[in-house]
């Protein structure tokens, strides 16, 4: 299981040398992708939800017909990134275009 504890702001930084697209603001990490419609878009949702629930941790959604936000923070930890964070967005990148 990854660590829970926040990480500094130099260890964000590096994790988002990794995340393509990704930012950090607010203490969270976020992403937005646009799909070809609201199907493709809650499709993504869907399949994001299995990785997460897997995974007990949950993201922040906001879903606008084809366009989907992500913002990832560790509540039980504050409020603040850490690794599981880290570690969702990758998942997430893994899977999103395929």
């Amino acid at each position: 299981m990854p660590d829970r504890t926040p990480l500094s702001d130099a260890a964000i930084h590096e994790a988002l040398d990794d995340l393509e697209g990704w930012t950090y603001e607010d203490d969270k990490l976020k992403a937005t992708y646009e799909f070809a419609d609201f199907r493709a878009a809650i499709s993504f949702i869907v399949r994001l939800s299995f990785y997460a629930e897997e995974m007990n941790h949950h993201p922040e959604l906001e879903n606008v017909y084809n366009t989907v936000s992500i913002a990832l923070t560790t509540h039980d930890a504050g409020g603040k990134v850490t690794e599981i964070d880290v570690e969702l967005a990758s998942k997430i990148e893994e899977f999103v275009w395929t």
